[in-house]
């Protein structure tokens, strides 16, 4: 593995804090699905998202492919620039909260 996957795979492992089975059941939640942008009015862009990190946590690094590891990227950038923006107060019921969740970050964890 190259040192910029290794990077990226390390910074992934620190932004997502929830585990496949804790983001699977998450993303079943009616709170999961009401909150993000959605293109085209299907599935919002961070619920697509969860979906697909939650097959990033299952599967075998040995597997993975340069869109992987871009995603990883996404989701790492998304995580920081939300987690700057935190709302004043209890966050615990928030679209905030939810939106980070979708990515798999919980930041009440």
């Amino acid at each position: 593995m190259s040192d910029d996957r290794k990077a990226v795979a390390a910074e992934f492992g620190k932004a997502v804090n929830m585990t496949a089975k804790e983001l699977e059941r998450w993303l079943e939640t009616d709170e999961s699905r009401s909150v993000g942008q959605k293109d085209g009015g299907g599935e919002a862009v961070g619920h697509e998202s969860g979906r697909r990190i939650v097959e990033l946590l299952n599967g075998k690094k040995s597997d993975m492919t340069d869109g992987d590891y871009a995603h990883m990227s996404k989701v790492v950038g998304y995580v920081r620039r939300h987690l700057a923006q935190r709302p004043s107060g209890d966050v615990t019921e928030t679209r905030w909260r939810y939106s980070l969740m979708n990515w798999g970050h919980d930041p009440l964890k």
